[in-house]
């Protein structure tokens, strides 16, 4: 263990959790000083800001503009849940899971909601065979699966003429990958995940196909206020230019502004998508050199470029979840790698977030300091 070499360089930015994320690169407190602190988001100074959110939005994922896109309380967790208790129970749902918070998703629809969903589960390292989908069904799944590292290459499989809705969960997909908003009629997610913003907002996304279910449906139970899209058999619009159902912090929205206006700085979406990719291929490459260390994910197609998921693969590790915390506890002790323990529900190992925020020099910098805690933790046991 004395001979193990301490690397020399470091990550300029240890924050590789995921999520929250981190911050977008050379972020200051002082970047929020234009929030309109102590005012009303009913004023019209808190009214243009949501809507400057929602319009760059928009313009940054090139949502069509006959999509409706609304801030919503309570983060994705929030956004999925009032998709799912408005929209479904009026036809056959089926339930896509191949990661906890998806089947989280599985447990309220089924246990909460009582329906009697189709259900479809993959283990961790794969994902469910879209092939074997009916999209007549309505079908509720995530996109990219955070605590799993397993995504969704295309929405190929996903047909045109679909029948059903799709409701998908895209809190660690959006901004860092290609969405066919043709094959989403729900996409929701969260500012905390790839860029690097404030938790308790969620986006909700909804198609035309999404509005015209909420106008001529009602669900069998009753719904909260919190989750109320529509008054009068009308979907209610004032949601979606940001007159938001309850009380937003002004100053979370205006770090997402910061955000937002840093993701067009660098390109764009396809300038957040490579910056993202760029990244998860550095921690591949290093996977490739080293076989101690293998992607979660069974298929390099299906392997995330935000949430990349890692396991080990050593004879001489006698418990893989002692190892994997002993591991992870190194390096945050080194400063150089904050919360990239997997996730409590998922196989024992490590997960680097690789989102768009992320500087590919950090991840560069962060390999070396993973074989040397890799090989002193090794030494350790013996």
């Amino acid at each position: 263990m004395s001979d193990l070499q301490t690397p020399a360089a470091r990550p300029a930015n240890p924050r590789f959790s995921s999520g929250p994320c981190a911050k977008v690169p050379g972020f200051s407190l002082e970047m929020l000083a234009d929030a309109p602190l102590g005012r009303s988001h009913r004023a019209a100074v808190g009214k243009a800001k949501l809507k400057e959110a929602i319009d760059l939005t928009r313009e940054i994922l090139g949502v069509p503009a006959d999509y409706r896109i609304g801030i919503v309380p309570g983060s994705d967790t929030g956004a999925v849940e009032m998709a799912m208790w408005s929209l479904l129970g009026g036809r056959p749902v089926e339930m896509l899971a191949w990661e906890s918070f998806g089947e989280g998703w599985v447990t309220d629809v089924v246990k909460q909601l009582k329906l009697d969903a189709k259900v479809k589960i993959a283990p961790y390292g794969q994902i469910v065979d879209l092939a074997t989908v009916d999209f007549n069904s309505d079908v509720v799944f995530t996109w990219n699966g955070t605590t799993s590292g397993c995504r969704l290459p295309n929405a190929d499989a996903i047909p045109a003429d679909r029948q059903g809705l799709t409701i998908c969960d895209a809190t660690s997909a959006a901004f860092a990958m290609d969405l066919d908003w043709s094959k989403l009629d729900v996409t929701t997610f969260s500012w905390q995940k790839v860029l690097g913003g404030e938790g308790a907002h969620g986006m909700l996304i909804l198609s035309p196909r999404a509005v015209e279910r909420l106008e001529s449906y009602t669900p069998a139970w009753p719904l909260p206020k919190i989750f109320r899209l529509t008054s009068k058999g009308k979907l209610i619009e004032g949601i979606f230019v940001g007159e938001t159902i309850n009380t937003p912090s002004m100053l979370a929205v205006e770090d997402y502004l910061v955000s937002l206006k840093w993701a067009k700085s660098v390109g764009g979406l396809s300038g957040l998508v490579n910056r993202a990719a760029a990244n998860a291929k550095v921690v591949w490459d290093f996977c490739a050199e080293n076989p101690w260390l293998q992607n979660l994910a069974a298929t390099p197609e299906i392997a995330s470029t935000t949430s990349v998921c890692l396991k080990f693969n050593d004879a001489r590790i006698k418990d893989g979840e002692a190892f994997a915390k002993a591991v992870a506890k190194r390096l945050e002790k080194a400063g150089v790698a904050y919360d990239i323990g997997a996730y409590r529900d998922a196989p024992a190992g490590l997960r680097i977030w690789c989102g768009s925020t992320v500087e590919t020099a950090d991840v560069a910098a962060l390999m070396p300091w993973l074989a040397h805690a890799f090989h002193a933790e090794i030494a350790a046991q013996v």
